[in-house]
């Protein structure tokens, strides 16, 4: 138990920490940056870690049964639409917040999903489970208040120092976080479906158990790669933005951007082994631990980062509320998964 916790905490500061790099990037758009970090974190870092990690690899994935294919396919699919909409929204609302909302949704419908896959647990467990998931709903709610009374701030000073914002509206990006939320608890679903026939193949091979988070991870990653592919190939021409590759700063970016595909992969990856720690309801705690820590982190790094310097205290204190609330639900759902 208190190693899947360990783990699960680990892996959201991972989560968390994985976009800040993308705010040293210089002379790159928007689509330049998540382009080659779609390509590197979906496709480029789970295969290399795949082949060379997994004993039996190509018979693994072979004989695995077509509905698993299926399931995981379709809800990963689902993912990588969410995960691209979670970047547009930390384009309008900041790193802080687009964290808060987006994680904050996918804790919401995330930590219930995979009691439909794995069924439900005990009534005593599942009673903290819920009210924890209330507590962070109610982080949620705060969090977005924290977002709009940010806009405001930021207009009252930007009419007063007649300037103009060059982000999006507060309200269009809240909305993109949690539609990209929803979609994105598939990988929770993926990852329930596709683990119990992945953790037996992959002892039959040989493997430690570790290596089946990493063997989870790959249908996951390339399944949710293919959209995010497409979107961006459209981007790059819409945007004519394929000459903003050829920067002075091409190799620092790249470094920037690799570090940022690695960190996304490996939290993933160590979330599942973390689920695996967890006992028999390891998928919804470690979940919901998992992206609480994340959130915390991201919280941090856009205060550090001056995301919040022109907010009044008003808007920072609903930030903190927000966040606190989402702790104590997770503690709470922690807390609840020790009564099994």
């Amino acid at each position: 138990m208190t190693e899947g916790v360990l783990w699960a905490i680990f892996a959201g500061l991972m989560l968390g920490l994985y976009a800040l790099p993308e705010k040293f990037t210089k002379g790159f758009k928007y689509e330049n940056t998540w382009s080659l970090f779609f390509l590197l974190t979906m496709f480029v870092v789970p295969l290399i870690a795949s082949v060379v990690l997994i004993q039996g690899f190509s018979e693994i994935f072979g004989n695995m049964p077509t509905d698993i294919w299926v399931k995981m396919g379709l809800s990963s699919f689902l993912w990588g639409i969410g995960v691209m909409m979670w970047s547009k929204a930390i384009n309008h609302i900041g790193l802080s917040l687009g964290f808060s909302i987006f994680i904050g949704t996918i804790i919401l419908v995330g930590s219930l999903l995979p009691f439909i896959v794995d069924g439900l647990p005990p009534t005593n467990v599942l009673t903290y489970v819920l009210i924890g998931i209330l507590v962070v709903l109610l982080g949620v709610i705060l969090n977005g208040k924290a977002g709009l009374t940010r806009e405001k701030d930021e207009a009252k000073l930007n009419t007063a120092e007649n300037t103009i914002s060059e982000k999006g509206s507060m309200t269009t990006g809240i909305l993109i976080a949690v539609i990209g939320g929803l979609l994105a608890t598939g990988f929770s679903y993926a990852n329930a479906v596709g683990r119990p026939y992945l953790s037996e193949a992959v002892k039959q091979y040989g493997n430690a158990d570790w290596i089946t988070a990493v063997a989870v991870m790959f249908p996951i990653f390339i399944s949710g790669g293919i959209v995010m592919t497409a979107y961006f190939l459209w981007q790059l021409n819409a945007k004519k933005a394929w000459g903003d590759f050829k920067t002075s700063s091409f190799g620092k970016n790249f470094l920037l951007i690799l570090i940022m595909a690695i960190f996304h992969y490996a939290a993933s990856a160590l979330f599942a082994f973390a689920a695996s720690k967890l006992g028999a309801a390891g998928n919804t705690v470690g979940y919901a631990i998992f992206n609480t820590a994340s959130v915390a982190t991201a919280i941090v790094s856009g205060i550090a980062t001056a995301e919040w310097v022109r907010a009044s205290p008003k808007a920072r204190k609903f930030l903190y509320m927000g966040l606190a609330c989402m702790v104590i639900g997770i503690v709470i759902i922690a807390y609840g998964n020790g009564q099994v």
